[in-house]
């Protein structure tokens, strides 16, 4: 098989992992459409709002494992950049999973998981700032975007290569949070809950 096939096949791989998502499962498995409840969003703190702690539990934990892992196999098949093309595909998957109408989460814990996978520093640099702004304001919306907007600027000093690809998924991330950040400026978003609705 060629390096061209083996690069292709590991960013189908990843993007076809990135698809599962364990917060539209979980919710479906209760009768609940995670799409329709809360923010609305397929990821984590909207799973802890709607389905209680051990689901987000389950949700951060898959998500983030499916990041590092599609990583993992870009770089068995293709070598570095294989895996870095892969960080973007499952970052992708989650966020437009082909399995559930294009519609999923808004990628923090898939991209988490992903930097995990491309260099462990990097990943926890970006954690860190993170969790400084959710620590901080008990907003994870907050920390989500404080950590893209400042990873292009930790990717340059930790892993220059990943950059470009970084930059992209950061932008998505950004974009995908407009809708917060509109909220934060009018001072409406709501702070974290650890107890289901």
């Amino acid at each position: 098989m060629s390096t061209v096939l083996r690069i292709f096949l590991a960013a189908v791989i990843a993007y076809l992992m990135g698809s599962i998502s364990p917060s539209i499962i979980q919710g479906r498995m209760h009768g609940v459409d995670i799409k329709k409840e809360g923010s609305g969003n397929a990821g984590t703190t909207n799973t802890l709002r709607v389905l209680g702690r051990k689901a987000a539990l389950i949700t951060l934990t898959v998500d983030i494992a499916k990041g590092v892992i599609a990583v993992l196999i870009g770089n068995a098949l293709g070598g570095e950049e294989a895996g870095y093309l892969c960080a973007l595909a499952v970052f992708c998957g989650h966020i437009w999973p082909c399995f559930f109408g294009f519609k999923g989460g808004k990628g923090v814990a898939t991209a988490f998981g992903a930097l995990l996978g491309v260099n462990w520093l990097l990943g926890v640099l970006a954690l860190a700032i993170v969790a400084l702004g959710v620590v901080t304001t008990m907003k994870m919306s907050v920390g989500s975007v404080l950590g893209a907007a400042t990873f292009p600027v930790v990717c340059w000093f930790v892993e220059p290569g990943f950059i470009f690809i970084g930059t992209i998924m950061a932008v998505i991330i950004l974009v995908k949070h407009r809708s917060n950040i509109q909220r934060l400026i009018r001072g409406e978003e709501p702070k974290m809950s650890f107890k289901k609705k």
